[in-house]
């Protein structure tokens, strides 16, 4: 793709309309059925339709090598000169407006110490059978609420998913899941939220039915110590799988558990607390893919 000189605007006011989606922005706020950019069928809990918001210089470069639309681009004039030539990959005419930092923060409502933030357009949510169908490994997260490790999980599926060996990654959500494009979320997965397909399952759980009819191997990670332990479960070749997990502390329903093929356990000393839900998610993943 050609490269061109970036939209360069500058901006002294912070009451400057063209700024309206960064003013004391919230992620909820710009996804909102009642936001006149979220667009037709967005819903303040949905995962379709509205904008949302890249912060920081490794996930702004992630943005504009995605897929999804950029709106607009605010950055500071100590940050214009490193990003420009992610800048200039810009469809011609997206608005960057430069300002002074201190100016930035006023605007947004905290202080935007990494220089840089970016609106983009969600587009329309993408649905679950083409998820699957995309992917030959998936994670499937129920009720996690916790948007670091949302974040975290996409950053794991992107270190570990390999798609020129069959592994092109894919996740499913249930409706109560936290927002993997909220900025806190975005932010922690480097971006790679950016890139993995991502679906919310409803109605949950009876839509994992559909990994079955594709014939994917779901496996359900738990504790249970009549559980499976997971070096004693292995994919025939060329085989898909998705890994089910479940919010720390709850853990999975059973409801969610009825319909995995397998129940499994990592093994660990006794008396030693349950590992983190990332942590977890990642000795699975390596496992059951021989990512390592």
């Amino acid at each position: 793709m050609p490269t061109r000189e970036p939209n360069l605007i500058e901006v002294s006011d912070p009451c400057d309309p063209r700024l309206v989606a960064y003013r004391d922005q919230k992620d909820a706020w710009l996804r909102a059925a009642h936001n006149p950019d979220a667009g037709p069928g967005a819903t303040p809990t949905g995962m379709g339709g509205g904008l949302f918001m890249a912060e920081g210089e490794l996930v702004v470069r992630e943005l504009v090598a995605s897929s999804y639309a950029t709106e607009s681009v605010l950055i500071s004039r100590t940050r214009l000169e490193s990003m420009r030539d992610a800048l200039a990959r810009l469809p011609e005419g997206t608005p960057v407006y430069v300002a002074p930092r201190e100016l930035m923060g006023s605007v947004a409502g905290f202080d935007i110490h990494r220089g840089v933030l970016a609106c983009a357009r969600r587009g329309k949510a993408c649905d679950p059978r083409a998820v699957i169908d995309g992917a030959g490994v998936l994670v499937v997260m129920e009720d996690l609420a916790n948007h670091d490790n949302v974040g975290g999980m996409f950053r794991t599926l992107g270190v570990l998913a390999d798609p020129a060996r069959g592994r092109a990654p894919g996740v499913l959500l249930s409706p109560r899941c936290c927002d993997p494009l909220y900025r806190r979320a975005l932010r922690v997965s480097i971006g790679h939220a950016l890139h993995v397909p991502f679906a919310t399952c409803d109605p949950w759980p009876g839509s994992l039915a559909l990994l079955r009819e594709a014939g994917v191997r779901t496996i359900a990670l738990t504790p249970a110590p009549d559980a499976t332990p997971l070096q004693e479960i292995s994919l025939p070749p060329g085989g898909r799988v998705a890994l089910l997990l479940g919010a720390e502390g709850p853990g999975l329903t059973e409801g969610a558990m009825a319909l995995a093929d397998h129940r499994a356990r990592i093994v660990q000393r006794p008396g030693a607390d349950s590992l983190n839900v990332v942590v977890a998610a990642s000795i699975a993943l390596a496992h059951l893919t021989g990512a390592l």
